[in-house]
């Protein structure tokens, strides 16, 4: 018989994906970031100047707009490879409509305006450790990454590698302020450069690939008109950098980015649709708490299939889940583990009932069934040899010297449980088939392992 189980959604470690709690952006001019207290984000040691010209050189060299709005939109991580995802699957779309679409999201204003750029937009997307890492170098330390452009600037020019013409102006505002925008303000023209080999200083940029050996020391791409998005609230022009304020300026007030930001999150996800289904994967990471996660799912005309998998190395949890649905009902597995203690369950439903199944590496096992018509029960022994069970209402234990039943009526030895002394185990817990344990390397994988089924996922 096909494992099946149960109608429970999809638990444990596809859970772990959701590592960043995301707030509505409200406009108007933010308050700085905390620089103390007791939350993980303040505790982080700030990062030296050239660790943030590092993580700035990429970028430094773009007009003072889209800089603005790369710094705010590497706040909302998770944002930018939603964006990136709805412009890579709609490339046919006219600018016009593009927006529209765009504007209907609810994306913060920053990834909105972004999508202008789609080939900024998708490097952000596709190196999601350097964009977090940018995101939270700028909210914790907004005046620092600012002025960390500037040297970069600085040294570009001194280099001779920064010089205005047809695509940009540079201009040397005050002694340590140097203005890039564009020569022509309804069309952007996004430079690409060696950002080894431009600033006259080579960098090594954490999270990023290096540049290629061929990679043009100063360059452009096709310009953008950006007056499509004019009308909206977070086109091009709402965007600029005030250098002598040290911060992000969006619709003339201060901008720090998202408000809601806990550490970084470095993910990816993917979903295609195909004649037969849909297939989706992701994985992600939380610095601020430590914890990797993937996850995959399919789903078609049969059914679907879900996996997860989550690990913190600092706390040493680990967790992983199994979960499948088709028209004969549903099952699943799901395997919980730290500090030496695992745990691992398993669930069936099918039009005759549920059955679920646990065990712990330190030796407790429980195993509950509940029919179509309504009866239940369940049986249970702890680690130490204490042995429970539950039937339609009437609950027993035994602790040693028999059974005694705790709850409901009608003498234990009627219900076939009088006598029982601690054992070894029962028939609820043995090896045999159709016992509802195996190996635990079997009970990881749910009923599937016992039906030819899919397996669970596998720790990295």
């Amino acid at each position: 018989m096909i494992g099946i189980f149960g109608k429970q959604s999809i638990s444990i470690a596809l859970s772990f994906l959701l590592v960043a709690t995301m707030m509505p952006f409200q406009a108007g001019a933010q308050q700085p970031p905390a620089t103390g207290g007791t939350g993980s984000v303040e505790q982080l040691a700030p990062l030296s100047t050239d660790e943030l010209q590092q993580l700035a050189a990429p970028v430094a060299l773009y007009p003072d707009a889209l800089v603005a709005q790369i710094l705010g939109a590497a706040t909302f991580p998770d944002q930018v490879v939603s964006a990136n995802d709805l412009i890579q699957q709609n490339k046919s779309l006219t600018a016009t409509t593009l927006s529209r679409a765009v504007d209907a999201q609810p994306w913060d204003p920053s990834v909105k305006a972004l999508t202008q750029f789609p080939s900024v937009l998708e490097n952000l997307a596709n190196n999601p450790g350097w964009t977090s890492a940018l995101g939270e170098a700028y909210h914790l330390q907004a005046a620092d990454v600012m002025s960390a452009i500037q040297v970069l600037r600085a040294k570009a020019q001194a280099a001779g590698n920064l010089k205005s013409g047809s695509q940009i102006e540079v201009v040397q505002q005050s002694p340590q302020v140097i203005v890039i925008q564009p020569t022509n303000p309804q069309v952007v023209y996004v430079p690409t450069y060696n950002y080894a080999i431009v600033y006259g200083t080579p960098y090594v940029v954490p999270y990023y690939p290096p540049p290629p050996p061929t990679a043009a020391v100063f360059a452009f791409g096709v310009g953008i008109a950006v007056g499509a998005a004019m009308s909206n609230s977070w086109g091009y022009s709402y965007w600029n950098c005030n250098w002598h304020g040290g911060a992000v300026v969006y619709r003339s007030n201060t901008y720090y980015g998202n408000a809601a930001w806990h550490g970084g999150y470095y993910g990816s996800s993917a979903t295609r649709y195909g004649a037969n289904g849909v297939a989706k994967t992701g994985a992600a990471y939380n610095p601020s708490t430590g914890t990797y996660a993937r996850g995959a799912s399919v789903s078609n005309g049969y059914g679907s299939s879900a996996v997860g998998q989550a690990y913190n190395p600092n706390s040493g949890a680990y967790a992983a889940t199994h979960q499948t649905s088709n028209a004969s009902g549903n099952y699943g597995s799901s395997v919980v583990s730290k500090n030496g203690e695992t745990a691992y369950t398993q669930h069936q439903t099918t039009s005759q009932g549920t059955v679920a199944t646990a065990q712990t590496s330190s030796g407790g096992r429980a195993a509950a069934a509940a029919g179509a018509n309504g009866n239940r029960a369940a049986v249970g022994e702890t680690a130490n040899g204490n042995k429970y069970a539950a039937a339609n209402g009437n609950v027993y234990k035994n602790t040693g010297n028999g059974w005694n039943q705790t709850q409901g009526s009608g003498p234990a030895s009627s219900r076939g449980y009088g006598g029982q002394e601690k054992s070894s185990g029962s028939s609820a817990f043995g090896g045999g088939s159709g016992s509802g344990w195996q190996a635990k390397s079997e009970s990881a994988r749910g009923s599937a392992s016992r039906s030819g089924g899919g397996g669970g996922g596998r720790r990295r």
